[in-house]
């Protein structure tokens, strides 16, 4: 069987030893299709046709308004093929239909607002005290980008790096999950369909170690975009330092959602379940800690996971389902040694802890889990789960809660719950996160800049600034009335 999904070159091929993976959906095993597995050769061939295209300069030195344009026209075909995607995804991913098609209109709207900024950033003129210079301040593309995207949203993730690069003028290598790829594979499609110069986008799929690795390594990468776990970041980011490149590292995060006494208490309740269990907790921006006010902890726990047992799992077509599977038999068991931990370290579980029966014996389900008595300190709130879990702790007062929040290596996400706005402000500010939400959790907007402190990454992607991080500044000086100096003397002359 030969299968050609990679794209280098403007060409798609097969792997150059034949290499295969099959892909199976994680809501019941079946299979979905086979794809083929990229070597390190083959990922050095998408560097050299990405730097060749970056030489010849065709997509550079189409015009940013043009070059969004471009980026218009894919938000478009996105959304006239917003079913066939989101299928595409639901099948990788085992997460529901619907999820699916809300990612596709985000993944639109990615593009369509960075088509609409491409060419707003043109520059600035600098005063330089000196009528006779014109000073200026260009920004132009960084390079070859190495972007490597995650299976928890694989193509919307993708797009956060896609659709800037192509806005700033760069040439790229998509390197997606080796769960996930098919929609990255339709992307590629249409960006081929739409007439993107060859080499400008790259494909290969594989596992990180073999076909990802050459992206961080490789001198002929100006930059490296990577979105996933905290030990495969540090990894990257060694391997980049050995280079000098660019590196933007979005790593997750162990988010806090802290819950008030005066908080709207029916609204906290219902977001804190969509906060930890939204497509089954694997999100790195998830409430996976609960943190409640001592006056209202018992009630708000007890309601918490009387709702977190009504919550139905089932597969990605099942209407009735609101929550959907793991991605794979390895995280299941991981989610696992997560919560047996932190039972051996002394939290209890108030209910989930189990693996899905009967019929969802077929997938890698894990009902979902709230622990209380966690104990500060312990692994259950140092460590991410990625799953459907979520730890309970209680504090009193402003200071403490603070205090809680920001107990941990991580800083990309939380939220405040209260009515009294100068509390929620004076708390939002003080915790040291890239996203703060104030009664409310988890949404997101393409405008305005993501990422996280600490552990939680590097650098920022969407708003104007995730547009920067393709781009370098550059200072032009223009002298346009040159004098002789006179600094050294002209020993010569007569």
């Amino acid at each position: 069987m030969t299968t050609a999904t990679l794209f280098i070159d403007g060409q798609w091929v097969p792997a150059s030893d034949g290499g295969i993976r099959e892909i199976h959906n994680p809501a019941d095993g079946e299979f979905v299709a086979a794809v083929s597995e990229a070597t390190r050769e083959d990922t050095e061939k998408a560097i050299a046709a990405a730097k060749a295209a970056w030489e010849r300069g065709e997509w550079a030195s189409v015009p940013a308004p043009e070059r969004g344009d471009f980026l218009l026209k894919v938000a478009a075909r996105l959304r006239e093929r917003k079913d066939e995607f989101a299928r595409a995804e639901t099948l990788d991913t085992g997460k529901r239909l619907v999820e699916s098609e809300i990612d596709m209109d985000d993944i639109a709207a990615c593009f369509a607002y960075f088509g609409k900024i491409a060419a707003l950033n043109a520059g600035r003129i600098v005063d330089a005290g000196n009528n006779d210079v014109v000073s200026r301040i260009e920004y132009e593309p960084v390079g070859v980008c190495g972007l490597i995207a995650p299976w928890n949203y694989p193509l919307l993730q993708a797009a956060w790096k896609i659709a800037p690069a192509l806005a700033a003028g760069c040439t790229f290598i998509l390197k997606p999950s080796e769960l996930t790829p098919h929609t990255s594979i339709l992307m590629m499609q249409v960006l081929e369909e739409l007439g993107l110069p060859r080499g400008v986008a790259n494909l290969v799929l594989g596992a990180g170690a073999v076909a990802g690795a050459p992206l961080s390594e490789s001198p002929d990468v100006d930059l490296v975009s990577f979105t996933g776990g905290v030990a495969t970041g540090k990894v990257i980011a060694g391997a980049a330092a050995k280079t000098v490149k660019k590196v933007a590292l979005e790593l997750g995060g162990k988010n806090p959602n802290v819950i008030f006494a005066d908080a709207d208490f029916d609204a906290a309740l219902d977001n804190a379940l969509n906060a930890a269990f939204v497509h089954s907790g694997q999100v790195c921006s998830a409430g996976a800690r609960l943190l409640v006010e001592e006056p209202i902890a018992e009630r708000f726990v007890d309601e918490l996971v009387r709702r977190a047992k009504m919550i139905r799992m089932g597969g990605p077509f099942d209407e009735n389902a609101e929550t959907g599977p793991l991605i794979s038999a390895a995280h299941r068991d991981k989610v696992t040694a997560y919560v047996n931990k932190a039972v051996e370290e002394g939290a209890r579980i108030r209910c989930g802890g189990t693996w899905g029966t009967g019929e969802l014996e077929k997938g890698f389900y894990y009902a979902p889990t709230v622990l209380d008595n966690v104990k500060r300190g312990s692994s259950a709130l140092l460590d991410e789960a990625f799953g459907p879990v979520v730890t309970v702790e209680t504090f009193n007062g402003e200071e403490e809660a603070v205090e809680l929040a920001n107990d941990t290596d991580y800083g990309l996400a939380g939220a405040v719950w209260t009515q009294d706005a100068g509390k929620s402000q004076r708390v939002a500010r003080r915790m040291r996160a890239g996203t703060v939400w104030i009664n409310d959790f988890h949404p997101y907007l393409p405008q305005a800049e993501w990422g996280g402190y600490g552990q939680s990454g590097v650098g920022r992607e969407l708003g104007p600034t995730g547009l920067g991080e393709y781009q370098e500044a550059k200072h032009i000086y223009h002298n346009i009335n040159p004098q002789v100096t006179g600094w050294f003397t002209d020993h010569g002359k007569g």
